[in-house]
């Protein structure tokens, strides 16, 4: 029987699973790093760290099948991040990852000598210093010895591939679009952008449409990974369009709603969409991993994040119990937040913001504390907080004429059916629960299925996910009212000059 493998590597950790042709998961493996912060506003991964945590899973999934089972793979990978390589393949830097906002003054300032309405019909994307354009012209004057050394530019899926012996690796198409260095409607590496930047397109690796095949595993390589070198690779791409394809949203009106460390929703287009309300609220346009699809994404760069805070910070009693009961301490905190909704309201950029705003300035507030106010309440709001951010990004697409009717729940956070009926009663949109545990490498998985049998990704997708449970929204009356006033309290904090200017 043949298997496919599906590789996903986030921010946090990597996770590899197998699948076999009906879809059903077989084997799986996980490995966390830790985010490097060598200085305020610096996001790093250590590059061999996450690479060696690659080849760790892919054996530990690959072991538990008969040698030569795993017919191919596909990889899905956190976009934006990249690291700088020698002649020989070796990193000369750590990688530098969304969250990394040292670039901060290049995407302000060098789109307005190129032109930012220009950057954007191009790449489809609005400057934000999370991207591999900004971060390389900050290299270019704080990094010249390590840039003069430079031989390659990957991001982690094409890498990842080098380091399985593809002599010739490619990301992705919507990988290669999350660098804003590729024109999203000719799907190339723009010469315009590179000549402006002074980047050589040599030090790019190719990009190629999901689901193509880039090569084999080496001979070497396969055997210590119990693979084989037949084992074919195809290009996967950006995590939020390949979690789409995972869960099964490629239909207008369906969107996955990932509940990880950032919150992100990815509704499907059929087409490229680029309009002035898109471009002002910083809603991007770029390839969906589902081929021949175009997505959009809407974030928050504070989701999960901001419950692991809480639960470090104030969940002590609950980590402790975790240990002596086996079980998980963020279901322990979540079991005790009221039923009820809160007085609160919760401005939830502990982290610099997502879409619509992409301020790096921000700061999170919490509004209507007194002596009464319990720790449970509290989380609660968190969570509230986070949710109506998500409700503001809807509300903008569907003023744009995009509406989502269907949120696909996948992600740490949709394991919790008390997260999945909050943030339904919050956004006022119905929350779907699948059967996919891991949506990235679900997408991986399929596409690699789909090259090697020659079928559809569409078709296989189909055939693959599941809808399990459904969370209807509730009270949402109160919620709506009180999104009139989440609506008002960036602009006030902003006036009052808490984030500079």
């Amino acid at each position: 029987m043949k298997y496919y493998l599906g590789i996903d590597i986030g921010t946090s950790g990597c996770k590899a699973a197998i699948f076999d042709i009906t879809g059903q998961m077989v084997s799986s493996a996980y490995r966390e790093y830790e985010l490097i912060s060598p200085q305020s506003g610096w996001a790093e991964l250590n590059t061999d760290e996450v690479m060696e945590c690659c080849f760790r899973i892919i054996k530990e999934a690959a072991s538990v099948l008969p040698y030569n089972s795993v017919a191919g793979i596909g990889i899905s990978s956190q976009g934006e991040a990249f690291t700088l390589i020698d002649s020989k393949g070796s990193a000369l830097s750590n990688a530098f990852v969304s969250s990394d906002t040292r670039a901060d003054k290049y995407a302000k300032e060098w789109p307005e000598s190129f032109g930012a309405r220009d950057l954007y019909q191009i790449t489809g994307h609005t400057p934000h210093p999370m991207f591999t354009l900004f971060k390389i012209l900050w290299v270019k004057d704080n990094m010249p010895d390590i840039w003069l050394k430079t031989s390659k530019i990957h991001c982690f899926e094409d890498l990842l591939q080098y380091r399985l012996g593809i002599k010739k690796p490619a990301m992705g198409w919507p990988l290669a679009g999350r660098t804003m260095l590729f024109d999203v409607l000719n799907h190339c590496w723009s010469s315009k952008i590179l000549n402006a930047a002074e980047i050589d397109p040599g030090l790019l690796p190719g990009a190629l449409k999901s689901g193509s095949v880039v090569g084999y595993v080496d001979k070497k390589i396969a055997r210590l990974l119990n693979l084989s070198d037949r084992t074919v690779i195809v290009t996967g791409g950006h995590d939020q369009p390949c979690s789409a394809l995972g869960a099964g949203a490629i239909e207008p009106g369906m969107a996955v709603y990932a509940t990880g460390t950032v919150e992100c929703i990815t509704p499907a287009f059929a087409a490229p969409v680029f309009t002035d309300d898109l471009y002002h609220n910083n809603f991007c346009t770029y390839d969906h991993a589902a081929p021949g699809l175009y997505a959009t994404v809407a974030f928050s760069l504070t989701g999960g994040n901001v419950l692991k805070w809480f639960r470090d910070q104030f969940g002590s009693i609950e980590i402790n119990d975790a240990t002596l009961t086996d079980r998980n301490p963020y279901d322990l905190l979540l079991e005790k937040i009221p039923p009820e909704p809160t007085d609160l309201l919760v401005l939830p950029y502990f982290t610099p913001s997502g879409t619509p705003y992409f301020d790096t300035r921000v700061k999170g507030a919490i509004m209507g504390l007194d002596l009464n106010t319990k720790r449970e309440e509290i989380l609660k709001a968190l969570i509230e907080g986070v949710a109506f951010e998500i409700k503001l990004n809807l509300k903008i697409l569907e003023e744009s004429g995009y509406s989502v009717n269907e949120l696909r729940v996948i992600g740490g956070g949709a394991k919790s059916k008390v997260l999945n009926q909050l943030k339904a009663n919050v956004i006022n949109k119905p929350i779907t629960l699948l059967n996919v545990t891991e949506a990235g490498c679900m997408a991986g998985a399929i596409l690699a299925a789909a090259a090697v049998n020659r079928e559809s990704v569409s078709g296989i997708s189909g055939n693959w996910v599941k809808v399990i449970e459904k969370f209807e929204p509730a009270d949402h009356g109160f919620y709506n009212r009180k999104f009139l006033h989440y609506l008002e309290l960036y602009p006030h904090m902003k006036k009052l000059g808490f984030y500079g200017q």
